[in-house]
């Protein structure tokens, strides 16, 4: 394995660190995050075009970069260093995937193109908070599990003359209010024999409504989506067997959960390289008794601590780029690195941290944020724990348990007597 990065990815990284410095400052997020879309469009269209952000890990045949997964997390940790409000996760990292596993060929070759070149987004809508559990991060995405099995909650799916009718509600979809593609997890076979599917529901359905949430992290933008009776699209084949769609879908559902927890590993990785940066550069211009506070040895050893763990945290999610498998580990080792730096670097800037209009609070909130949408870690940890079967009971000897020796007899000593003198 030759961990070097090319030079191709080189220029990436340099090329997209100079346009996001330009024009993502922390007044430019603010201010982008306020808009309708929860992001500059102007922006996403830039990257688009000259980098083919949307399209790095997309085929060439589709319109794509065809690029690696890695090099979209590679990408994505650049995003993350400057908090970027963007289509990217929801459209490149999870709906790209799905389409490519799951769509037909007709599919591919409608959708594909467009969200390569950024001029159509999309958004993954699971019923629910369970979006971590729907891509297998941090438990089994099994059929009743996240999805409701069948009962009321959810979406609910019609055969229709031919088609589908999609009928529910579904809260905290990123990007869900201005995605122009939704694709929707959704219940088919009624209740005895329920299947989770995937559907493709256009932004002009009617019956469509979506609405913005308030949300805790504003450059992670979340929409609800009611769907009343909306005419909607399988993802795949028709003529497949329903169990046998729904098991296609949960495979591939949990194959973008590993490559998603790559990528946001890298982003969480490249937020708190940032947010250290930050607050070593503050330390060194703020005084007190007449020296600067970076210089005392506590805020040294406390800066050094979290040099440590946000260096592990990149070692980690640049090994889940190359081995998606180790995605669930990285991200959580990302996430409490974020979580940590974050937290420290409020404190370390004393009192001005504190206020909400500081920078600080933004890598703060992203850091809860993620973790409470693909976390905690610790579930991150457990799932990939019991994945690689550390929990599983210790198998019994083939003859049964050998018996254990009986203990050797001791005679009892001998009564003692003693003459007595009279």
């Amino acid at each position: 394995m030759d961990a070097a990065f090319t030079a191709e990815q080189d220029e990436m990284r340099r090329t997209l660190r100079e346009i996001l410095g330009k024009r993502c400052g922390p007044d430019e997020v603010k201010a982008a995050v306020r808009t309708a879309a929860g992001h500059d469009r102007e922006l996403w269209q830039q990257l688009s075009r000259q980098l083919g952000l949307p399209g790095i890990a997309v085929a060439e045949e589709y319109g794509g970069v065809g690029c690696t997964s890695a090099d979209l997390a590679l990408a994505c940790e650049e995003t993350g260093r400057v908090l970027l409000p963007s289509p990217l996760l929801a459209t490149a990292v999870l709906a790209v995937p799905l389409v490519t596993a799951l769509g037909t060929g007709a599919q591919r070759s409608a959708l594909l193109p467009p969200l390569a070149a950024g001029g159509l987004t999309a958004a993954l809508a699971v019923p629910g908070p369970a979006l971590a559990t729907a891509l297998a991060l941090t438990g089994d995405n099994a059929p009743g599990e996240w999805a409701g099995g069948g009962r009321a909650g959810g979406v609910q799916a019609r055969a229709v003359d031919g088609g589908w009718r999609l009928y529910g509600e579904v809260a905290q979809v990123l990007d869900g209010h201005s995605a122009s593609l939704l694709l929707v997890a959704a219940h088919t076979g009624g209740f005895a024999r329920s299947r989770t599917r995937l559907f493709l529901v256009r932004e002009d359905a009617p019956g469509l409504v979506r609405s913005r949430q308030a949300t805790l992290d504003e450059t992670r933008p979340q929409g609800r989506i009611q769907l009343r009776d909306v005419e909607a699209e399988l993802l795949g084949d028709e003529g497949e067997g329903e169990g046998e769609g729904a098991g296609d879908v949960l495979a591939a559902l949990a194959a973008t959960g590993r490559r998603a927890a790559a990528v946001l590993a890298a982003e969480a990785a490249g937020a708190a390289g940032q947010a250290l940066a930050r607050t070593v550069e503050y330390v060194r211009q703020r005084e007190q008794f007449g020296r600067a506070i970076g210089s005392f040895q506590a805020v040294k050893h406390r800066l050094a601590d979290l040099y440590v763990q946000v260096q592990s945290a990149r070692s980690a999610a640049y090994y889940a780029a190359w081995d998606p498998d180790q995605g669930g580990l990285a991200l959580a080792q990302a996430l409490e690195a974020l979580r940590t730096t974050a937290g420290e670097a409020i404190q370390l800037h004393g009192g001005i941290g504190f206020t909400w209009e500081h920078d600080a609070h933004l890598y703060f909130k992203r850091a809860a944020a993620d973790e409470l949408l693909f976390g905690p870690a610790h579930r991150l940890r457990a799932h990939a724990a019991e994945a690689a079967g550390l929990f599983a009971p210790a198998p019994a000897p083939a003859h049964g348990p050998a018996a254990a020796p009986a203990p050797a007899q001791v005679p009892a000593p001998a009564p003692r007597t003693e003459k007595v003198a009279v």
